[in-house]
């Protein structure tokens, strides 16, 4: 079974497993929003260094096993698997989208 995604919501995850980092500028909007581990990060510049901290920090892979759809909201569940403390792990990726971009991402 294949989920259905929005683009944004799509392309997020394609840009987290290729590490393509100019995804960033094209799928959130300038303001965007990114909670990981309690830190926010605030703007493509601070969501590009967040990403491309934990791209080497770690090697992982994410599989999205469940969405869940509210107006402009969207949880996916996911498992995320690699060499990191506690791996595997389930998280909620809850993404806000304004229009066809990502406005807000929590990962939690």
């Amino acid at each position: 079974m294949s989920l259905v995604l929005p683009n944004a919501v799509s392309a997020w995850f394609a840009i987290d497993k290729r590490g393509d980092l100019t995804g960033i500028r094209r799928w959130f909007t300038a303001d965007a929003i990114v909670i990981d581990e309690g830190k926010t990060h605030q703007g493509h510049a601070a969501i590009e260094a967040w990403l491309r901290s934990v791209q080497s920090s770690f090697d992982y892979s994410v599989e999205p096993i469940d969405v869940h759809a509210d107006g402009s909201r969207f949880t996916v569940t996911a498992n995320l698997v690699g060499n990191f403390p506690g791996s595997p792990v389930v998280l909620r990726y809850v993404f806000g989208l304004t229009g066809d971009r990502i406005n807000t991402l929590e990962i939690a």
